[in-house]
């Protein structure tokens, strides 16, 4: 079972693990970088879409060789990224991953319905990898960057997907909480309701591969002190792999929460959803942080 970062290249290195990753509109420092350690790495091999003076200057700027990535000459933005999707579409690459584009002009892309890659009647959602130095391992979450407020049906196959990526790192029945403002069940709270009917759905085997609790609050969630505290009988409370939030606020604050607040934080996202994972970085994301979603991305390629 994969339990850090470190132990997550070891297991692709191992492995021999080694997979196309297309970037779209790879023209800033932090991409191209991430992509060049990936290369260096083992586990990537590197396609830039995007204008090929811009990319050569960037490589020159980071003393990176461009002969290790195969550069696809494309000067314009929207076409770049239409491109590289496409590429991905037809089987060119294993792995997309935003660049410098906008959020707006990549997702379009990927849901364009002839080129695209998402499935008909598909869902898109993100899951992101979190290790704290303050938890034992590492943390799946859900959904912190598309679905606003899901539904109940929406929520079965968000939990579906963080079950899928925790399993690609090795945990082979991982313990999923469904997250609410209390871990009493409150008619008042809708995401207590839902919590509990999803975990009633894990434990009847309709989520599968998993063991499921809710609803937990999120620090019986994850500190076992809280749930001793608290005296709380649970399979999953305290040692929480992955955590399903109720909405988009929610996520989004605790994964910034974790990265601005907290020391020595690591974090990893992708899309999951579509025909490839496709890795949706911020344009501010830190070199490490692309470079861990990219290899979070290749670890989950099918």
């Amino acid at each position: 079972m994969i339990t850090n970062f470190e132990d997550l290249f070891a297991e692709l290195k191992a492995k021999k693990i080694c997979k196309k990753v297309v970037s779209a509109w790879a023209v800033d420092d932090h991409t191209v970088t991430a992509v060049s350690k990936a290369v260096d790495m083992g586990f990537a091999e590197g396609i830039l879409v995007g204008d090929e003076a811009l990319i050569k200057k960037v490589c020159a700027e980071n003393g990176i060789d461009a002969g290790k990535f195969r550069i696809v000459h494309n000067p314009n933005e929207t076409e770049a990224v239409a491109q590289a999707v496409k590429m991905v579409h037809d089987g060119e690459g294993d792995v997309l991953m935003k660049g410098l584009c906008s959020t707006d002009k990549f997702l379009r892309a990927i849901l364009n319905k002839e080129t695209g890659l998402l499935p008909p009647k598909g869902l898109l959602s993100h899951v992101g990898v979190i290790k704290n130095p303050k938890y034992h391992k590492l943390i799946f979450m859900s959904d912190m960057a598309v679905i606003p407020l899901p539904d109940f049906r929406q929520k079965v196959k968000l939990a579906g997907y963080l079950v899928s990526v925790a399993r690609s790192f090795g945990i082979e029945k991982p313990k999923i909480a469904f997250i609410a403002a209390s871990e009493q069940m409150l008619d008042s709270m809708p995401a207590c309701i839902e919590g509990a009917m999803l975990a009633k759905m894990a434990d009847r085997g309709q989520i599968k591969g998993c063991i499921g609790d809710g609803p937990l609050a999120l620090d019986v969630a994850i500190d076992r002190e809280s749930v001793e505290i608290k005296h709380l009988a649970s399979p999953v409370a305290g040692d929480a792999d992955c955590l399903l939030f109720p909405n988009i606020e929610s996520a989004n604050v605790f994964w910034k929460s974790n990265s601005k607040l907290a020391d020595g934080v690591q974090q990893a996202g992708m899309l999951v959803g579509t025909k490839v994972p496709c890795v949706l970085a911020s344009r501010a994301d830190t070199v490490e942080t692309k470079l861990l979603s990219i290899a979070e991305a290749v670890t989950f390629v099918k």
